[in-house]
């Protein structure tokens, strides 16, 4: 199945579920020998390998970070052709002062936010 590409279909069905815990983006120059179970996401760059994972674990692994951010996840399954779904919340969580930090996946798309504003942002995303 390769999801919903309809935007008006799409942000009528988003539904915004927040992913409980504190959240924060870390770097490093290899994997090595991290725990990729502790790893909720990863992208590698031309200059590190970005990690987002909970903050107790960057804690633990004395892994610098700048922000705590919360996870919200539009449990909608939107196509990765899809146009103009990103553009839309992202610009209204914008017009409310909230930057926002995107990962699209297979299925869903993956929002972070600032962990003080994660009820504004929810309370604007439930509004589509």
């Amino acid at each position: 199945m390769s999801g919903e590409k309809d935007l008006q279909l799409l942000l009528k069905s988003m539904k915004p579920e927040h992913n409980e815990g504190d959240y924060v983006f870390c770097k490093v120059d290899q994997l090595g020998n991290f725990n990729l179970d502790e790893v909720e996401m990863f992208f590698k760059e031309k200059e590190a390998i970005t990690l987002i994972l909970k903050k107790e674990i960057a804690v633990k692994l004395n892994l610098e970070y700048s922000i705590t951010m919360s996870w919200i996840t539009l449990s909608v399954h939107s196509s990765l052709e899809a146009v103009g779904l990103t553009s839309a919340f992202s610009k209204a969580l914008s017009d409310a002062g909230i930057s926002c930090n995107v990962v699209a996946a297979f299925y869903h798309d993956h929002i972070f936010v600032g962990k003080n504003d994660t009820e504004k942002a929810m309370q604007i995303l439930k509004a589509f």
